[in-house]
């Protein structure tokens, strides 16, 4: 049940050409510029392999089912969904802000006032979907939450990761920060 490094591989070179929901990119080219924008704010390795993770749920989504590509009409959890695929060989360091990038979005929201205009279409979509704006209860609990930060940095670069034909290193690239945060030893020692 758990992916190594060259099965995630595997999975975008296999599914990544698929359309990211409602938006003018693939899977993979939004996993590659979130993780550029990551690695040029010279974010730590957990947290580039993070954004380039992101959305491994729509991709073992896409590989277990034919979905359209069009505006879902149901949350589908991504951001849970693949938790228990990288549990236990990756640091929470890298899984945390991925599992917290949806209620990122949830609470930047509620934070600042113009943040919500430079949601895609899509997004505001899926927002509804997830739950809505974050009350200021809800904000203050999220804010307490560890990697409550990184998630919220992550979220920033998801949003801005929606650039049809935009220039960024390839996957190979980004795998090596996937392949420096793996420790498949982890469950063993720390969990």
């Amino acid at each position: 049940m758990n992916l190594t490094p060259d099965e995630i591989q595997s999975l975008y070179e296999t599914y990544g050409a698929s359309l990211y929901d409602g938006e003018a990119v693939t899977q993979l080219e939004h996993a590659l510029q979130a993780a550029s924008q990551a690695e040029s704010e010279g974010a730590p390795d957990t947290l580039i392999a993070a954004a380039l993770l992101h959305d491994l749920g729509h991709i073992l989504e896409a590989r277990n089912q034919d979905r359209d590509n069009a505006f879902p009409a149901a949350d589908h959890r991504h951001q849970l969904a693949v938790v228990p695929f990288l549990q236990r060989d990756f640091p929470d360091a890298m899984i945390e802000p991925i599992k917290l990038h949806v209620d990122a979005k949830r609470c930047l929201c509620a934070l600042d006032a113009s943040y919500f205009s430079t949601l895609s279409p899509a997004s505001v979509h899926s927002l509804e979907l997830q739950g809505g704006i974050f009350s200021e209860t809800q904000v203050a609990e999220f804010e307490q939450r560890p990697h409550a930060q990184a998630a919220l940095r992550l979220r920033r670069w998801d949003d801005l990761a929606k650039v049809p034909h935009r220039s960024t290193p390839d996957l190979a690239h980004f795998m090596r920060y996937v392949h420096q945060v793996y420790q498949p030893t982890l469950a063993a020692t720390t969990k």
